[in-house]
């Protein structure tokens, strides 16, 4: 469990956006404390101008052990021969630390579909012929992935998926899609708040952007919410689904019914956070009930 390629990540790990507010010096502080915490992975995305590989690359150069996973690096952001070169000696530099996370994202194109983009970036990527001295350890790539083709895509050029805003019963189609060997990676929102009606008005907060994008839409369709379940701030059950709210108990073992649906990690990210602010007091308790050798499951 929670390994890719003979890579351990744990059974748990951490996602979040807080990095892109916090500088370098506030930044190495966090993901070191992290790493003391036992923490094996930390997931972070591409979004509000912290570019992927470099923001990887520091964070890997701030720490001993722990895996750093872009989740994701956007494909339109940069051409694939710079994605591969990056991830190339982000491999020699840090042997069998890093995860190169790519996803359908960057400047938009008009009129390209999702797969064929990806199909075509990972084409591009295999035929390649560097220059740059081969690393020892292999580079390791998942794929963002929502629905069955992308899954299937997945499962064939990378053998690891990455879903993003899904819910237990979506992990539990997923391990169908991918098969019982390909590595399946889960996010999944959390928020400490357990009076019900604050903590539904800040999912809501949190989820308006994807519940107003056309791909997480057909995502939740697919799920089985009706269209007046998606609309109007999303209904009580499908927030309760995609964002687990309560106290550390019941959050922590709503996080073990991906695990027992079939994920192989799961990267666990505390909202209702400020920006400039940090979640660490909740990651410490989270290290704590998610296992008792500190997550190193």
């Amino acid at each position: 469990m929670g390994g890719i390629d003979g890579m351990d990540l744990g059974t748990f790990g951490i996602y979040t956006f807080d990095f892109e507010h916090q500088p370098a010096a506030q930044m190495r502080e966090s993901i070191q404390e992290l790493e003391k915490q036992g923490w094996r992975a930390f997931w972070m995305p591409e979004l509000l101008g912290r570019e992927a590989l470099t923001h990887a690359g520091f964070l890997l150069s701030c720490t001993e052990r722990l895996h750093i996973v872009n989740a994701i690096a956007q494909i339109w952001s940069r051409e694939a021969r710079w994605t591969h070169g990056a991830a190339l000696l982000l491999a020699d530099a840090y042997p069998d630390r890093h995860v190169l996370g790519l996803g359908f994202g960057g400047q938009r194109r008009p009129g390209t579909k999702p797969l064929a983009a990806m199909s075509a970036y990972l084409d591009e990527m295999d035929a390649l012929e560097m220059l740059n001295p081969a690393p020892k350890a292999p580079v390791r790539r998942i794929l963002a992935a929502y629905g069955p083709k992308m899954l299937e895509l997945a499962r064939d050029r990378t053998a690891s998926a990455h879903t993003y805003h899904v819910t237990v019963a979506h992990t539990a189609q997923a391990r169908q899609i991918l098969g019982p060997d390909a590595f399946l990676a889960v996010e999944h929102a959390v928020l400490f708040e357990t009076d019900p009606a604050a903590a539904r008005a800040i999912a809501r907060q949190h989820l308006a952007p994807y519940l107003n994008s056309p791909y997480n839409r057909t995502k939740f369709r697919r799920l089985g919410y009706a269209q007046e379940e998606i609309d109007g701030g999303g209904s009580d059950r499908l927030i309760d689904d995609v964002v687990f709210w309560g106290d550390l108990d019941t959050i922590a073992g709503r996080l073990r019914g991906h695990v027992t649906a079939g994920a192989d990690h799961v990267a666990v990210q505390v909202i209702g956070i400020e920006p400039g602010q940090t979640a660490m007091p909740y990651w410490r308790e989270l290290a704590d009930a998610l296992s008792p050798a500190h997550v190193n499951a």
